[in-house]
């Protein structure tokens, strides 16, 4: 899967593409919401082997912006049917500049079209209101609040919302094309 719309590109994660993951996924801001305030702490070599042996299931794209790698999503597929997907801006230079809506809008039109897929599955934190905010807006319903029900790497006891979309509640796939 590559996908085009202006001069944003979903393209698949290559092995040239480890040093700006590990970068990213050692950023202690970028990776707070997903409970590592303090970065991963992983190699690039650890980088490496993810992306060689995870190719067949979990499928990692990196986000583009005029040729420029700002962020990454990835998606795997469950029972034929069911994709569970995430999003990371990376780069804080494009938040609030409606990215994250476009490349999602982008991801799963091509989900639901070109793969068939019927639900689409996703969680975030629950204090990460900006992300609520575009999976709601995409027409996605929260089915599920998991408070204080994992602790992040330093401890904290923090909460989740569970997100579902399915093809008939896609509300801006018309507008995707």
């Amino acid at each position: 899967m590559h996908l085009i719309k202006d001069n944003l590109v979903i393209r698949e994660a290559t092995t040239d593409d480890a040093q700006i993951l590990c970068n990213w996924w050692n950023d202690g801001m970028i990776m707070a919401h997903a409970g590592y305030p303090e970065g991963l702490g992983t190699t690039v070599q650890e980088t490496l082997d993810m992306l060689q042996t995870a190719a067949g299931c979990d499928h990692r794209r990196i986000l583009e912006i005029d040729g420029m790698p700002i962020g990454e999503m990835n998606f795997r597929i469950f029972a034929g049917h069911c994709a569970e997907i995430g999003i990371k801006i990376c780069n804080f230079n494009h938040y609030n500049q409606g990215l994250g809506s476009a490349f999602l809008t982008m991801l799963i039109s091509s989900l639901f079209k070109q793969m068939e897929i019927q639900k689409i599955i996703l969680d975030t934190n629950l204090k990460n209101y900006r992300a609520q905010h575009v999976y709601e807006k995409l027409g996605f319903r929260k089915v599920a609040v998991h408070h204080d029900s994992w602790r992040n790497q330093l401890g904290e006891l923090q909460s989740s919302v569970d997100y579902e979309l399915t093809k008939e509640n896609y509300v801006v796939e018309a507008s995707a094309d």
